[in-house]
């Protein structure tokens, strides 16, 4: 579906910042979803399809998941204060636990689903209008997704990659419902398609759900700095110095709106306090400009 979405260049214009391109993607979620829940409930209401108007549930979830995405973004704007002084970007990692446990939810619901429905050898019939509107369906299911996960890149903001994952998910739920379809269409005898798929999709939710849940818990409970900010970061002090300080004893403290970075600096020991001073000065104020990190140094002697 990338063809779709040529580098989400129109899309990235006119989310000019984060905080616009997340709500953006919020709203459009919602309203998208809105539309799509009233043709698959009518749908399924015409056909008597149950499945169909289980799939409409399932759709109109994703606007739940999407009002948390604007909410989020409203709370982790907030400045920073006495009882917060690092500010409030982990609200972000907090609403992501949320949509995983919506997703956990679902796929439960669909495994058990799939189970009674294998277990009593049910086979849906559908019709023609059916089949259309999952296809549509499917299509502006994957399109939202692609447009979460492309903001989701460029703002670094799990939730909206947890929205993408959640379209996703409904995408391959209504992929299950169209194999479905077409397998009771035109072979009876496979009345077990649709359960079997069923099962496979929900453990690929499971995963979906484990996969946000995972990056969230890391981020809160904190993370090592990467290899390559720590070479960056040398490279960058020997533009200036000239000399190998050896940092080392990273530790970055990741509040998502704020990042603070505590290393320690090895320096000549024959140097006066306020050379040392200067020095780690001048490292915090790059690291600042160049990283967008407030640093900590610890000064230690060489040797």
């Amino acid at each position: 579906m990338r063809f779709l979405l040529p580098r989400g260049q129109v899309i990235w214009r006119f989310c000019m910042n984060k905080a616009k391109a997340q709500v953006f993607e919020g709203i459009l979620s919602v309203v998208v979803n809105a539309v799509l829940f009233g043709v698959k409930f009518w749908v399924g209401m015409l056909t008597g399809s149950i499945a169909l108007i289980a799939d409409a549930w399932h759709t109109l979830s994703d606007s739940l998941t999407s009002i948390f995405v604007a909410f989020s973004v409203k709370l982790q704007s907030k400045k920073p204060d006495k009882e917060h002084p690092f500010g409030h970007g982990r609200w972000e990692q907090i609403s992501s636990l949320f949509v995983a446990f919506i997703l956990g939810i679902i796929g439960y619901d669909f495994l058990i689903n799939s189970i009674e429905r294998f277990q009593n050898k049910e086979s849906v019939v559908y019709g023609t209008a059916a089949i259309v509107i999952t296809i549509v369906s499917i299509v502006a299911k994957e399109v939202l997704a692609q447009i979460a996960f492309y903001i989701g890149r460029k703002t670094d903001n799990v939730i909206v990659k947890a929205d993408g994952w959640h379209h996703r998910s409904d995408s391959l739920s209504s992929v299950v419902v169209l194999i479905g379809i077409l397998v009771t269409k035109f072979a009876m005898d496979f009345w077990w398609m649709d359960s079997v798929l069923g099962m496979f999709c929900a453990l690929a939710i499971f995963y979906a759900a484990f996969s946000i849940m995972k990056e969230s818990v890391s981020k809160i409970l904190g993370e090592d700095p990467k290899q390559d900010l720590i070479d960056n970061i040398n490279n960058e002090i020997k533009l200036i110095y000239r000399d190998n300080f050896n940092i080392h004893h990273l530790h970055l403290h990741n509040y998502i709106t704020q990042k603070e970075l505590t290393l320690h600096m090895r320096l000549d020991k024959n140097m006066t306090n306020e050379n040392s001073h200067k020095i780690a000065t001048d490292v915090e104020k790059m690291i600042l400009e160049k990283f967008n990190m407030v640093a900590t140094i610890h000064v230690e002697p060489l040797g």
